[in-house]
């Protein structure tokens, strides 16, 4: 079976500029008590969202930053999501249409991990046209910078 990519996206028309959006993921132990940071700007505005678990792990927060720098967006844009995750980035470019040909699970046949999570990727990401972004962390990008700030400080004591 060829894997086709997912074109059910919407694609958008418009001229004006996407909304970029950073996100980062900490954890304390692996599972341990985890944050997440997401910075959203447009031109010239900016809005930092975070927010902790008590019990999670790095890829959960990973992907939750996403999620909620996505249902922060009040209309559909065109947006260029930045995250440092592998795992994320390469989920949502690479991995989930053949998650979902298979019924949820991975080439080896096991259950996809984070399930309740990247099925709510999917559908934000359908809301708009996302282009998934992986770039290097703790590299001095300052947008990654301060994403990785928002989710130390918002992992839990």
């Amino acid at each position: 079976m060829i894997n086709k990519p997912n074109t059910d996206r919407i694609i958008s028309t418009t001229t004006e500029p996407p909304v970029r959006i950073y996100t980062d993921g900490a954890c304390r132990n692996n599972p341990g008590p985890g944050g997440w940071g997401a910075l959203l700007i447009y031109g010239d505005r900016e809005r930092e969202l975070s927010g902790g678990e008590a019990k999670t792990t790095n890829n959960r927060m990973e992907m939750t930053a996403a999620i909620r720098a996505l249902e922060a967006l009040k209309r559909r844009v065109r947006v260029e999501l930045y995250s440092d995750s592998s795992y994320l980035v390469r989920g949502m470019t690479e991995w989930l249409t053949a998650w979902q040909a298979r019924g949820w699970k991975t080439a080896g046949k096991k259950p996809v991990e984070n399930l309740d999570l990247w099925q709510q990727l999917d559908q934000l990401s359908k809301k708009h046209q996302v282009a998934w972004r992986w770039i290097k962390g703790h590299a001095g990008e300052p947008g990654n910078e301060r994403a990785h700030k928002l989710a130390e400080q918002a992992i839990p004591a």
